[in-house]
């Protein structure tokens, strides 16, 4: 039941022509490469520790293959893109030098030496480097928005601007553009121009919707701007605007803090190297979807070597450390995010909760302890550890602390749903459904048309036999809300199962595992729907396949005494006897602020699928504060159930159609 989030531009990562690095991750240990005296051993031994996420090592095998061979470019440029995913920019740049005239991936080494020059201000070498023979449309706004910054650099914001209204792309270029026009105007003095553009990236709430982090980025950009022009009022409203579009983000509440109080708001972008910096960071955020990390890791550090401190690309890192299941490499980062940040907090909140996934349980509970007692009222610490306690299945402990933060609230909101939702999953594990229950209906309640919730409370209902239209129908509405979640579909499959419908059931199982190919407990599942379906062979194939997954204890022990003698004849009539176990839970794990319960930080973290740009269809409602598909289904056609005809005409919200925002325009059927 794993909620994730669609992807907009496609195929960024294709269209960049990105092939290396397809497995990289953090290296969690700095190993001694043994003594290789061959090309192939040491070039093997390279590969061997790239798949296994040790770059350090696999930096030092591919130096020593290169010793074999030092004109060899592939291996170059393996070494040249490892030094940059861990860190190690400096060093990469005699190797970027190398492969500066290497059309297939001069891409990454000319944009390491644009990088270089930009930091050591020389604009005009800049400018040479960012030209490249070959360009993708990803590669043509980075070098583009660049060299805009680099002429500005040089003092000439003028044809910086110039240059950027005459850079041609396909339509989602234009948030980027204007927003990154907006910046060098303000940069280079062009107060009423600057002024001009930002009204006209903040009121396209379309492209807002489609680039969240960076609409976002410019809202807050914009607000510091007419701060600092002695509009205290506009620039309030600018982050009224941007709490609508995606409440509780920790840096517009301390940009507001700061702005009431009347203090000194620095520029978000303070000049070329900050604003090269931004679009990496602005492109990372847009392509952090869907196995696209290496990709997204390699630009962050790019964008860190220019500005080594901004708690933004720290948080951004850590969030992709995660990602790649590195939780020492995550810690690290987040220590590193500076105290003064409005990040700080949910940094060391993510930082306990990697603490839990290294084990270190005692030490988690400690640190999210200590810093919920310094701010009881944040509901991230509450969500966090709770989560940490559920993660060791004391779900006792996780309910006592979501009692304390439902004592804390007074008057709950939509954005504290998850906290119902987690205090419901404790005690529907302890077994206490009068407690449970309601706990789900209040989350729906806060958030009608939430997946999880439906999923969850519809498929609870299936498995006790109990409301069983109703809790089919909350299920099914899960899935057409994520249609590809591998969890919730197999949540689906299972329902189907469990009321005996088994081709429904085999039907919708086989599209869950289609999904999520890797998950033993869904294997697992459709072995079971075979095997009732009269698919004996097939089910026992199925079956080996979860059992070579290494899955849990016991499943493993479930799937072993399948396999050695079949599964036990139905009754005459299916009941809810036979109790099959749930769908597999989300790790919980939230975070701030948490809109669901895998972990994450406020980083928006991959999709579930690469969904189609898709033309905005020209609309005839705008979406009011507060509304879901399901509201504005129920008040304006009369039928909440008709949100599905809503999906059909704005395919722009079928990857995640929980996320409207104010002001966004919709096209809706006739009554």
């Amino acid at each position: 039941m794993r909620q994730r989030r669609a992807i907009w531009l496609l195929g960024l990562a294709a269209l960049a022509g990105f092939t290396a690095l397809t497995q990289p991750g953090y290296a969690k240990e700095v190993s001694q490469p043994v003594e290789i005296s061959s090309f192939s051993g040491a070039y093997l031994a390279a590969r061997t520790a790239e798949a296994d996420d040790d770059l350090d090592s696999a930096i030092a095998y591919y130096k020593r293959a290169l010793a074999f061979d030092p004109a060899d470019t592939a291996l170059q440029q393996s070494v040249m893109l490892a030094l940059i995913a861990q860190g190690r920019f400096d060093e990469s740049l005699p190797y970027a030098e190398m492969l500066k005239t290497v059309p297939d991936v001069e891409r990454f080494s000319r944009l390491a030496l644009a990088v270089d020059t930009f930091r050591k201000k020389d604009y005009d070498a800049a400018e040479k480097w960012l030209k490249l023979a070959l360009e993708s449309d990803l590669d043509r706004l980075i070098t583009g928005t660049m060299t805009a910054w680099a002429k500005q650099g040089e003092g000439r914001g003028g044809d910086g601007l110039q240059f950027l209204d005459k850079l041609d792309g396909p339509e989602w270029y234009e948030l980027f553009k204007t927003y990154h026009q907006a910046l060098i105007a303000e940069t280079a003095g062009k107060n009423e121009k600057a002024n001009e553009i930002y009204r006209a990236t903040i009121d396209n709430v379309g492209a807002g919707s489609a680039a969240p982090e960076t609409w976002m980025r410019a809202a807050e950009a914009y607000a510091g701007f007419l701060a600092r022009s002695g509009k205290k009022t506009e620039a309030l409203a600018i982050l009224d605007r941007a709490e609508e579009f995606a409440p509780g983000k920790l840096p517009i509440a301390a940009l507001r803090e700061k702005i009431t109080k009347g203090e000194k708001i620095p520029p978000l972008v303070a000049g070329p190297n900050d604003g090269a910096a931004e679009i990496l960071l602005n492109l990372s955020t847009a392509l952090n979807r869907g196995g696209g990390e290496p990709f997204v890791r390699l630009y962050l550090q790019y964008a860190l070597a220019l500005k080594p401190e901004s708690d933004e690309l720290l948080v951004q890192l850590a969030a992709i450390a995660e990602q790649q299941r590195d939780s020492e490499a995550a810690i690290a980062l987040y220590r590193r995010v500076p105290a003064s940040s409005p990040l700080k907090r949910l940094s060391e909140l993510q930082l306990g909760l990697n603490l839990a996934d290294l084990k270190r349980h005692d030490e988690a509970v400690s640190h999210l302890k200590a810093l919920l007692d310094a701010n009881p009222d944040d509901m991230r610490g509450y969500l966090a550890l709770g989560g940490v306690y559920a993660s060791v299945e004391n779900y006792r402990a996780a309910a006592d602390v979501y009692d304390k933060a439902v004592a804390v609230l007074k008057t709950p909101t939509n954005a504290n749903w998850n906290i119902f939702y987690q205090r419901g999953i404790a005690y529907e594990r302890l077994k206490e459904w009068p407690k449970a229950e309601p706990n789900f209906r209040e989350a729906l309640k806060l958030f009608p048309n939430q997946p999880q919730v439906l999923n969850y409370l519809g498929y609870s209902w299936v498995d006790m036999n109990t409301n069983l239209e109703e809790g089919l129908g909350m299920i099914k509405q899960a899935a057409d809300l994520r249609p590809s979640d591998g969890y919730i579909i197999d949540s689906l499959g299972w329902a189907y199962y469990r009321l005996g419908r088994y081709e429904d059931a085999v039907r919708e199982l086989e599209r869950a595992v289609s999904l999520k190919p890797d998950d033993p407990v869904l294997n697992d599942h459709l072995g079971d729907a075979y095997w009732r379906a009269g698919r004996k062979l097939e089910a026992t194939f199925q079956w080996r396949h979860a059992r070579d997954m290494k899955p849990e204890p016991n499943v493993l022990a479930e799937v072993e005494k399948k396999l050695a003698s079949g599964m036990a004849p139905l009754p005459e009539k299916p009941t809810a006897l036979e109790a099959p176990a749930k769908p597999p839970l989300t790790e919980v794990k939230p975070a701030a602020p948490a809109t669901d319960s895998q972990k994450k930080s406020e980083v928006e973290t991959p999709a579930q699928a690469i969904e189609p740009a898709v033309q905005v269809i020209p609309a005839a409602y705008k979406v009011q504060r507060g509304q879901s598909l399901w509201s504005i289904a129920n008040e304006v056609l009369g039928d909440g159930d008709r949100y599905r005809e809503i999906l059909d005409l704005n395919p722009q919200l079928r990857g995640d159609p929980a996320r409207l925002a104010p002001g966004q325009e919709l096209q809706l059927p006739g009554k």
